[in-house]
Formats: C-alpha cells, structure tokens, sequence
C-alpha cells in the first residue's frame, strides 16, 4: 500500500539547499508537514518559503555534530509538532582527498558528521517513534558507500558504516513498526563537491565534472518520493553509469576495481 504523505510529519536535515532542500519542497507539494533543519536558519527559511502550504512548515536550525544542540533540536520538534513520522538523515559533508594527503583529524570530522551525527539523532527520534507504533527512518549513503573510489576514502567508509547500520537497525526494529530505509546516491547537480573537505580540512570550492553532469536534485527527489511511498528500502538514485557500477560490483569486484583503478574519478 502507497502511503499518504499529506499525514505525514516529516524532518529532514540538511535542508538548506541540494536534495534535502529538493526533498522538502517535494514532500511538502504532496501535503507533507515537513521540519527543516540546518545550520543556517536564513536559508532554511528561505526554503520553508518555496514549500507549499509554507505556513504550517517549521524551521529548527542547528548544529547537528553538536550533542547538545542535536538534543535541544529533537525536544523542540516533539514540542512544535507532537510527533515525527519520518526522519529523513540528509546532512552530511564529503570528501576529495587521497588517503595519504588525508589527516586524521579530516578523517575524524567525516565520520562525526556523516556517521556519529546521524546515530545520535536517530537514537533520539526512534523511542517516541515506538511508542507511537511506527515510522520511518531514511539514512542517506552513497554509491560511494557501495563502491569506494579514490579522492573519498573517509566518506566512502562513512557513508559504508551509516549502510550497514541502518541494516541492523531495520533487523532490530522490525517488528516494532519502524521502517529503515538507505538511499544511494549516485552524481546529483548540488554543492556537494564544492564543499567537500581536502586532505587539510578545507573546502575544496569547485565543482566536479561528474557532479554537474549528474541528476537534478529535483529529479532525484522525484524517484526518491515514488520509492518511500511504495515502501521500498534499498534505493539507489543515479546516473546509468554509476547503476552500472553496482551491478558490476555485485556480480565481479575484481572487475570493478580494474575499472575504478583506471578511470579518472575526481
């Protein structure tokens, strides 16, 4: 059965712009209640804005690496809306940097945000979600998380850990009415490069090739909508290569690092 979005509540980080902006303004056409959050509350805002029926939307801006806030962010949805259907785990942050040019501290932030950050919120949202006999949490990894390819060895291994997680979680819960769901994102048209971290920790500020020759985030918000309303959870939304690369990966690894290995990834 498809589900009604225009019952739902649903919060999703990382709204501020790219998919988690797309995504907003999707579900809020549909009739969804959505709560945006974010670091950046005149952003956020400003999407709060292009969402249908913008009025009834709220904003919750936060720090979502930072315990505390994360704590503060979560009461004040339950306060503001009495309950939260779906959690959609859309903020994260990546990487273009060889492993050896990488340091440690780098490595650690991409795990903090993309990893720790999503689990801790979670862990919040789902006992509430429980009790209230059901929902949904949507984790956002990769097919970076699926492949592992050079320039991303820190947020490959993030967005692994997050698939792997979210796969217990869903054997977990079950029979408790909470859906867990990972969508695989292949090359979307968003920021997402030109805010990747360097070896150092700094922005890298352009924009990849292969980044803006990928999706629209309004088309991955299209198929992405269609597939949680079908119930599906195991989503992945990219280009024909990068499907082709997973299908690849199923069938023959060895076959697939060659072609990794010599082709120009960043």
């Amino acid at each position: 059965m498809k589900t009604k979005v225009k019952d739902l509540t649903i919060w999703i980080t990382g709204a501020s712009s790219g998919i988690g902006e797309a995504l907003a303004i999707a579900f809020a056409k549909r009739g969804a209640r959505i709560i945006l959050s974010g670091r950046d509350e005149t952003k956020l805002a400003a999407v709060k804005k292009s969402c249908k029926s913008s009025k009834k939307h709220i904003v919750i801006a936060f720090d979502i690496s930072d315990a505390e806030q994360t704590k503060a962010a979560y009461q004040a949805a339950i306060e503001q809306t009495g309950q939260i259907d779906w959690l959609i785990n859309n903020a994260g942050i990546s990487q273009r940097s060889l492993i050896m040019e990488t340091t440690e501290d780098v490595e650690r932030q991409l795990m903090e945000i993309d990893y720790f950050a999503q689990t801790r919120l979670t862990r919040l949202v789902l006992p509430e979600m429980i009790a209230q006999g059901g929902g949904k949490v949507v984790m956002i990894s990769s097919v970076a998380g699926l492949l592992g390819t050079q320039y991303r060895g820190a947020y490959g291994a993030a967005k692994a850990a997050i698939h792997m997680w979210a796969n217990s979680l869903r054997a977990e819960l079950h029979d408790q009415g909470i859906e867990v769901v990972t969508i695989f994102p292949g090359f979307i048209q968003t920021n997402i490069s030109i805010n990747a971290l360097t070896g150092d920790g700094s922005a890298q500020g352009t924009m990849d090739e292969a980044t803006n020759q990928g999706l629209t985030a309004t088309a991955f918000a299209k198929q992405v909508l269609k597939a949680l309303t079908k119930g599906e959870e195991y989503i992945v939304v990219a280009g024909r290569k990068e499907k082709l690369a997973t299908t690849v990966n199923r069938l023959s690894p060895p076959k697939l690092y060659k072609l990794i290995r010599e082709s120009q990834v960043k």
